[in-house]
């Protein structure tokens, strides 16, 4: 019979602890992985949170404002500016601006026609006007007019 060297149950606890140790460490580099996903979660919620409740924040071009825009080519674009109470029309392309026409602002701004061919409507919302294409559609579908 062999006699249990005293060397033996110190080299089973040297590779216990050993273990031990890089269990530790796993489990603290595994907490330190959370923390990180949580704190990036908590920027993402923030981020949308704010982008949804579209905080106020200061307007640089307060005298500025686009009344409207058409592309005229594929990178030239016609567009009216107001400033200061005088609209301006201005052509805009190749990393320049040309001022072609300015006037008098109306009292209020032009409001596009009632109704297109499919029936809507200036203010609809996307819901309204999204019904309103399906019940056309389904009514050309069904031999109706247009």
């Amino acid at each position: 019979m062999t006699e249990a060297t005293p060397q033996q149950p110190q080299a089973g606890l040297d590779a216990a602890v050993s273990g031990g140790e890089a269990l530790i460490g796993m489990a603290t580099l595994g907490k330190t992985a959370a923390a990180l996903a949580l704190i990036l979660v908590i920027i993402l919620v923030a981020a949308f949170v704010l982008r949804r409740w579209g905080l106020p924040h200061q307007r640089h071009g307060r005298h500025l404002r686009v009344v409207g825009s058409t592309a005229v080519g594929t990178k030239e674009r016609v567009v009216i500016v107001e400033v200061e109470g005088t609209w301006l029309v201005l052509g805009v392309g190749a990393g320049q601006v040309s001022k072609l026409h300015d006037m008098p602002a109306p009292e209020e701004p032009r409001k596009p026609s009632s109704s297109n061919g499919a029936g809507f409507e200036a203010g609809d919302s996307f819901g309204t006007r999204f019904a309103k294409a399906v019940r056309h559609n389904a009514s050309l579908g069904r031999g109706g007019k247009p």
